[in-house]
């Protein structure tokens, strides 16, 4: 029997502890590099991306392969119903006479085998295939400035749903910890209030502000479990993952460079710009390539036939070696529409740039001007703690004293959570701001001094 019992209690501690491990399965530390990792490796779009950067590579192997011969092969064996054959051939004669005679005895033929074989290697294509090879290149080029551009995007929002996650547990770790001091104050109020040392009223205002503190954080506690969702669904990770941010990353660069540094960082950087850069290149060799079809090509051909028709012909080594011309002579009317086209292009992609360029400029002074802004709500935040702590103080020896309300007591109070909740959250905003900025200046992947 004692036996049974030690065995139940071994089963139900093993469940037991399968289930904590399971647990504990769904809590996970993570560090914004961390984040940042995993966001870039179970990215949807890089994925798409990377098939673009994929498709490029692959078309230029193909364009390239026209340097290769064409190489054509075919071959047949025939059953024919009985055809009537004649066959005219020039025979010779004793006589000094030459004379065509008529076979005259019937020919049967009823089947015909084939093959042959012809190979063709362009030696000229008016520039068509050079060029073609090199606009396919220029535009795998840019295929992986554009996957690259979107790593940074991938990488700015991983940055930012971390942030965001991190301002969301800090709220409701201060919420919490006003409603512990706010449910202390109800219970020494109530002891008051039972010795007719506090009004009524004054009870009900403490409970009510309790009250309007729960609901808050209510509102934190739910803020946070569908901002731990997104970032879940973010990473990769299955949605019932309790993350914990690490903080101690969110540092601030010690030194502000200039507007015009970040500008020219910009210029330099930018994997857009640079990608219309290469796009326009391939612009032009496109161009260069339609206009080769103004010209002719020329080709080195050769090819193999042997053929037998029993009875009748037999067919071996028929070798055959040459150079071909061929000009289509509409080209002379029909490319220069194509010409006109490609033209276009490149003057879509020209405007294109400047328009980037004008767009880049507006994006680093708008991101340089948030991140100024953010630094000076640091400093008036963190003054701003100061003078209601102090205000606190003051007014919490004044209510001692009977000197003010209940009500000043708990406007002070509330000041002050809300001054440590302001601070806290605009450090986390303005470390958005820089990683926003280098964003724009293309250098997201440069770690920030702090």
């Amino acid at each position: 029997m004692k036996h049974n019992i030690y065995k139940a209690f071994a089963v139900i501690a093993v469940f037991t502890a399968i289930a904590n491990s399971a647990t504990a399965q769904k809590t996970m530390k993570l560090t914004l590099d961390d984040a940042v990792k995993l966001a870039t490796q179970n990215s949807k779009q890089l994925k798409l991306s990377n098939a673009r950067v994929d498709e490029a590579i692959a078309t230029y192997h193909d364009i390239w392969n026209n340097h290769l011969p064409d190489v054509k092969v075919s071959g047949a064996y025939l059953r024919v119903d009985n055809p009537t054959v004649s066959l005219k051939v020039k025979l010779g004669s004793s006589s000094s006479t030459d004379t065509t005679k008529k076979s005259s005895s019937p020919v049967k033929v009823n089947e015909v085998e084939y093959v042959m074989a012809n190979a063709s290697l362009p030696l000229f294509s008016g520039l068509r295939i050079k060029y073609g090879v090199e606009s396919a290149k220029y535009l795998e080029e840019a295929s992986k400035l554009d996957a690259a551009n979107d790593k940074e995007g991938v990488m700015f929002n991983a940055t930012d749903a971390y942030v965001n996650l991190f301002k969301a547990m800090k709220a409701v770790e201060l919420v919490e910890d006003n409603l512990k001091q706010q449910q202390q104050r109800v219970t020494d109020f109530t002891n008051l209030e039972k010795n007719g040392l506090l009004a009524r009223n004054d009870l009900l205002k403490a409970q009510l502000q309790q009250a309007n503190i729960e609901l808050s954080l209510l509102e934190a506690k739910n803020n946070l479990k569908i901002t731990n969702v997104n970032m879940d669904l973010l990473l990769g990770l299955p949605e019932d993952t309790e993350l914990i941010p690490d903080n101690a990353e969110l540092g601030l660069p010690g030194e502000i460079v200039s507007l015009v540094s970040w500008e020219q960082t910009a210029l330099q950087n930018r994997k857009d710009i640079a990608s219309l850069t290469w796009k326009e290149k391939a612009a032009n060799s496109a161009i260069k390539s339609v206009k080769g079809e103004y010209y002719p090509g020329l080709a080195l051909t050769g090819g193999y036939v042997a053929a037998n028709i029993p009875n009748l012909l037999t067919v071996t080594n028929a070798l055959n070696i040459g150079i071909g011309l061929q000009y289509n002579l509409g080209s002379l009317w029909k490319t220069g529409a194509k010409v006109a086209q490609a033209q276009a292009r490149q003057h879509e992609i020209t405007a294109m740039q400047d328009m980037l360029t004008d767009q880049v400029r507006l994006q680093i002074n708008q991101a340089y001007q948030n991140f100024l802004l953010s630094v000076k709500k640091i400093e008036v935040y963190a003054r701003a703690v100061g003078q209601s702590i102090e205000n606190y103080r003051i007014t919490k020896n004044k209510y001692d004293n009977s000197l003010v309300t209940t009500t000043d007591l708990l406007e002070a109070d509330v000041a002050q959570l809300q001054a440590q909740l302001n601070f806290t959250l605009s450090q986390a905003e303005s470390f958005v701001a820089y990683k926003k900025l280098q964003l724009a200046a293309g250098s997201l992947t440069e770690t920030p001094k702090k």
